[in-house]
């Protein structure tokens, strides 16, 4: 099938047929739905009942439909807000704890009840980074979800933003989602916001939704700014650093407005609704998908060139002699960031030696990260 490249000035944006929309789309069977708070909460701050009604609607015909659905759900903190008077987002970590806590039971209550008018069950999942980072505990969650579906239940995942703080947290809930669906893995991400899509000329009188992004570059993330919402985190930068998680993991990722009555099942029939990042050719296997999303790295190890061809062009491992600094202070068994000479990020991996002992030049003949713990980003 034909296609065409056009450079535009945000991204390589790749122009299909009609029909290559729904192909990209056609096989989706497992979908998880991200809800971000300014779809959710009303000017008061509030969970606005008729918006979230017409949102479970939604996911509860995709079940009727057979799809297996995770909804990973923002909104706590701003329910709460609400609640206990905040006009603004707290700064302070216990008082925003707080808003989570009183928010996040209101906003349960609200889903179950929805749901059940459709005769869906829900369960509610609260996560840390931590959870995800650590293997066993990963694990467990990814066989928990997938238990969940298979009785038919809709899993509401949220932050655990009552009780985490900084060296545990995700940090804003579309990287979770995008994490959620790696960890499943998913067949598609789809993230709800108050949005079209992503949208060249922001604000201009020739603004206009991309509907499909084939690379995510440097240009494209130049016009990913923030969010001056009094609720929300992040904005479109952060769906743009969900979409390369996914994208990587072999999922693609449809970003778009969650005010539309009918936004899911378009998306889901191949309609030209939000943005679609394509996905890369190959599914990552679950361990490397762990290796190269679900941790904050310890450290990094910087390789010239040479090293950089072997790593990513041959599927070699990483010697000591194509290293040439540490960074950071990690063990044995971090996982740790690789970098070439301009110090960009391209590979994630497990090490085999702590920083102290590379940096020591007495290991020879042996593999610092081996291939099968190496992932290229």
């Amino acid at each position: 099938m034909r296609m065409q490249q056009t450079r535009l000035d945000t991204s390589l944006v790749v122009c299909y047929q009609p029909a290559v929309r729904s192909e990209l789309l056609k096989n989706v069977s497992r979908i998880v739905v991200k809800l971000g708070t300014g779809v959710l909460t009303d000017s008061r701050k509030q969970i606005d009942p008729a918006q979230l009604e017409q949102i479970v609607a939604q996911v509860a015909a995709l079940r009727k439909a057979g799809k297996e659905v995770v909804v990973v759900t923002s909104g706590a903190v701003g329910a709460g807000m609400g609640a206990l008077g905040f006009d603004t987002r707290p700064a302070d970590l216990a008082e925003k704890q707080a808003c989570a806590a009183v928010g996040q039971s209101r906003l349960m209550s609200t889903y179950e009840k929805l749901f059940a008018k459709h005769d869906l069950v829900v369960a509610q999942v609260l996560l840390t980074h931590d959870d995800l980072e650590h293997h066993e505990r990963h694990l467990n969650a990814r066989n928990t979800l997938v238990t969940l579906l298979g009785h038919g239940v809709v899993p509401i995942i949220n932050e655990n933003d009552a009780v985490s703080f900084t060296e545990i947290k995700v940090g804003d809930n579309d990287t979770l989602s995008a994490l959620v669906a790696s960890l499943l893995p998913a067949d598609l991400l789809v993230i709800l916001t108050t949005v079209d899509g992503v949208i060249e000329n922001f604000g201009q009188p020739n603004a206009k939704v991309i509907s499909i992004i084939g690379q995510i570059d440097a240009e494209l993330e130049k016009i990913a700014g923030g969010t001056t919402s009094e609720t929300a985190v992040g904005g479109m930068a952060t769906k743009i650093q969900a979409a390369k998680i996914v994208v990587r993991s072999g999922i693609p990722l449809v970003i778009a407005s969650g005010r539309k009555h009918d936004a899911l099942a378009n998306i889901l029939s191949g309609a030209d609704e939000g943005t679609v990042f394509i996905a890369q050719e190959g599914k990552l296997r679950g361990r490397k998908r762990w290796i190269a999303f679900f941790h904050h790295p310890k450290g990094a190890m910087f390789v010239d060139d040479g090293a950089k061809t072997a790593l990513r062009e041959a599927g070699k491992s990483l010697l000591p002699p194509g290293v040439s600094r540490c960074e950071g202070d990690f063990a044995a068994g971090d996982v740790i960031r690789i970098c070439d000479a301009n110090g960009t990020e391209f590979a994630r991996g497990i090490a085999k030696f702590s920083s102290k002992e590379i940096e020591s030049h007495t290991l020879a003949r042996v593999e610092l990260v081996h291939r099968d713990d190496l992932v290229i980003l």
